[in-house]
């Protein structure tokens, strides 16, 4: 992990306008850095199998592979900059 991208984590997780699974997911990746075991990690409240899929995706893909992925059916019609303007307001 690079600084900028522990630099990046790191903001998710204090960010208050960060959705609460991105912060999880940043939370997990931080701690797995840190060299704690996949038991340790569970403790910000996931099962080992989140805690793998989230580590394999981070290495895998980096920082965009925390991010959701696009879903079956029809797209959306708000996007993430519109559903977060309404949370930071909110």
């Amino acid at each position: 992990m690079t600084d900028a991208q522990r630099a990046v984590l790191e903001g998710w997780v204090r960010r208050r306008s960060t959705a609460q699974a991105l912060a999880v997911r940043s939370r997990i990746v931080l701690e797995s850095a840190e060299g704690h075991s996949i038991a340790e990690v569970c403790r910000v409240g996931v099962v080992a199998d989140t805690v793998r899929t989230w580590r394999r995706r981070f290495i895998e893909r980096g920082l965009e592979g925390l991010c959701d992925e696009p879903r079956p059916g029809v797209p959306r019609k708000i996007t993430d900059a519109d559903v977060e303007r309404v949370i930071v307001k909110a």
